[in-house]
């Protein structure tokens, strides 16, 4: 079906009741013969062109899902910027289509699938897609989480080694302790905490091109003798440890298994052990995109705090500090995002056409979604309840000073290790 057989008053009064159910946004619609409606030019961000009846129809029944898979097949191009498009439709509430507000069933959230076996086949479907791909647009050490920006200015290779560092000093590593990393990509943080720290390192992983990377990183280094990196499920970990950290990972957890989660960490901490999660988050409870589960993050959950509660609440856990990172998380995006298209011609021979898309779309959607508060970026720092060496306050975070209560034991507080240079 190439073009509608109606004449053009009606073609563009559908793109205007299309325009209207997607909240009005800064954003023009135009269809393949020409026939535009939408925002005012002068007021518009960019258009988006549809362009054959049949993308439009899915568009219509469809828009959460088909927006992603016409862009990906050609069928819907941007002009003015894919991002500022999807952060005025996100702004407008883009996600609810005309025939989702009449069938407020088709958003109720649907069980994931988070065993062990299918764990294994998400991050394979996400992470195996081959170093060499990754490599074209994060940082040097192959980090694949929000960084931590000092300035805006600040480089991403310098801000993912604050966020390295930034993790460290939260949980206040001290020489000679034991730290557990559950989901640690390329291992970039469990040698950062080995170097730096003088900490052991188990970091658990079910990617094996990941883990085969890190070990290569580990040798290299020197530091084989202090990081293992294990080829695992998380529910896997076993031995006690001073520190758990987790960084990246909640998200493929599941819901319902937060509570084991709850379990593996209570019976793998030390009594005066400290934990640290790091995840994408929500405001509110909302189910992931079904665009980007189907194609990107199968079976991903970004939580709200009071989901994560789930974890430390039955077991008497305390959370010391929550921080969004949120506007941090959007700069690293928009980061990824320029050295991806700085790279697309070789990404492109390289994955394909519709793959390349696909990463792209995905990349532009998350500087999107952070700039406009779609999705959130969370810390939570926690003990146990009854450990009272947690820290005075939170200069030590930031200066690397103790922070302790002026007549108790240093504990948690202790000054940190001497950050040495060279590599993390």
């Amino acid at each position: 079906m190439s073009k509608l057989s109606v004449p053009r008053g009606i073609q563009r009064a559908i793109l205007r009741r299309m325009h209207d159910a997607m909240g009005n946004p800064r954003l023009r619609l135009r269809l393949w013969n020409g026939v535009e409606a939408g925002a005012p030019q002068e007021e518009s961000v960019g258009t988006a062109e549809i362009r054959d009846a049949g993308a439009l129809l899915r568009i219509v029944l469809d828009p959460e899902l088909q927006v992603g898979e016409l862009y990906v097949t050609d069928r819907l191009e941007i002009e003015g910027g894919l991002v500022a498009l999807l952060a005025a439709g996100f702004r407008a509430n883009a996600q609810a289509g005309l025939l989702q507000r009449m069938l407020p069933k088709r958003l109720i959230a649907r069980a994931l699938d988070t065993s062990l076996s299918m764990a294994t086949r998400n991050a394979q479907h996400h992470y195996d897609l081959g170093n060499e791909f990754y490599e074209f647009w994060l940082d040097e050490r192959m980090v694949y989480t929000c960084a931590y920006f000092p300035t805006r200015e600040t480089s991403l290779e310098e801000a993912q080694r604050a966020k390295m560092e930034h993790v460290c000093r939260k949980v206040a590593l001290r020489p000679g302790e034991k730290v557990v990393e559950a989901g640690c990509g390329w291992g970039a943080l469990a040698l950062h905490m080995a170097r730096h720290h003088g900490v052991s390192v188990r970091a658990f992983n079910v990617s094996g091109e990941q883990v085969e990377y890190a070990q290569e990183q580990a040798e290299k280094q020197g530091l084989s003798d202090r990081v293992e990196f294990v080829q695992d499920d998380y529910r896997n970990i076993s031995g006690c440890y001073d520190a758990f950290v987790s960084v990246g990972m909640l998200e493929h957890v599941g819901l319902d298994h937060y509570e084991a989660l709850g379990a593996l960490i209570d019976r793998s901490l030390e009594p005066g052990g400290r934990g640290l999660i790091h995840t994408i988050g929500r405001s509110r409870p909302v189910r992931l995109n079904r665009w980007i589960s189907k194609h990107v993050f199968p079976n991903a959950h970004p939580p709200t705090l009071s989901e994560m509660m789930r974890i430390f609440e039955p077991f008497d856990f305390a959370v010391l500090d929550v921080e969004n990172l949120r506007a941090h998380y959007e700069l690293t995006s928009d980061h990824w995002l320029r050295r991806y298209d700085e790279e697309y011609d070789r990404i492109e021979a390289r994955v394909g056409r519709e793959r390349a898309r696909t990463w792209r779309f995905y990349l532009a959607g998350g500087v999107a979604s952070y700039e406009t508060g779609l999705l959130q970026l969370y810390q939570v720092l926690f003990t146990r309840a009854k450990n009272m060496q947690a820290p005075w306050h939170r200069g030590y975070v930031y200066t690397g000073e103790p922070a302790v209560p002026g007549d108790g034991p240093a504990g948690f507080g202790a000054e940190p290790a001497q950050v040495a240079d060279g590599e993390g």
